[in-house]
């Protein structure tokens, strides 16, 4: 694999691809009904990463009724003084659904870490049990997969700087989005200490590089398509780009193949 980012993909490619990719997406959720399978598919990475367009674009044609996103805002009082997963647990899958997580309970090993929401035994915590929690989502039953959509220090600031200036993109700001490149450095050693302990093979992390966001759109749900059976699957059409998506290795976070 290369560390230099990969050639941008035409639009008119993307747009077929796309098109011929929601198919299968379309077939998929045919099959997880007829299961009753239950996907959880969690989506992570920097601040103006691409979660919310690359979630819009594999949801577009899926059933609303067997297809849920997931997007938490801030924990409530109640939330506070309750189990960490508790609210979370709430919203995971059951027989026959798609669960799509727009950040999840890794906010405490990024933003909540960054920002001083937690406290360092909260943290520490949390590090310690969520493998043991996402280890039992997995032995009910759960297809969990987890993304993170990573970004270069510049695209990320040319990105926010667009949502200021976007009057269809003002919903998107926050005071979490101002202060995401003064704590870039921050943001990357909580990322790295998330990846060393929650990464595990049987609920590993898969990174995508998403400097380009219609090829971190597309491998993703390639990737999606590859880890998961369904019926007449186009395996001609599905196999993901190594050099944009990839399961996450130590090395990485030297050789330039995940953002410093």
């Amino acid at each position: 694999m290369s560390k230099k980012q990969p050639k941008k993909i035409k639009t008119s490619t993307y747009k077929e691809t796309l098109r011929s990719l929601q198919i299968e997406l379309v077939k998929l959720q045919k099959h997880i009904i007829k299961k009753d399978d239950r996907i959880l598919i969690i989506f992570e990475g920097r601040d103006a990463g691409g979660k919310d367009g690359t979630i819009k674009r594999i949801t577009q044609y899926l059933s609303p009724r067997e297809t849920r996103i997931v997007a938490l805002g801030k924990p409530s009082d109640r939330d506070n003084s309750s189990w960490y997963f508790q609210r979370y647990a709430a919203h995971l899958p059951t027989a026959d659904e798609m669960v799509f997580f727009n950040r999840s309970w890794y906010n405490r090993a990024g933003v909540e870490r960054v920002m001083s929401f937690c406290t360092d035994k909260e943290y520490h915590e949390f590090l310690e049990t969520v493998p043991d929690f996402e280890q039992m989502l997995v032995r009910s039953g759960i297809k969990l997969l987890k993304y993170y959509l990573d970004i270069s220090r510049d695209e990320q600031k040319n990105r926010l700087k667009d949502r200021q200036q976007n009057p269809l993109k003002q919903w998107k700001i926050s005071p979490i989005d101002k202060a995401a490149q003064k704590h870039w450095d921050d943001y990357s050693q909580a990322r790295n200490i998330m990846f060393a302990r929650t990464h595990h093979l049987t609920t590993p992390w898969t990174i995508v590089r998403a400097d380009d966001k219609q090829a971190a759109r597309i491998n993703v749900i390639k990737d999606i398509l590859f880890r998961l059976d369904y019926k007449d699957k186009d395996e001609s059409l599905i196999l993901p780009d190594a050099n944009i998506i990839f399961n996450y290795e130590e090395s990485y976070l030297k050789n330039g193949m995940i953002a410093p």
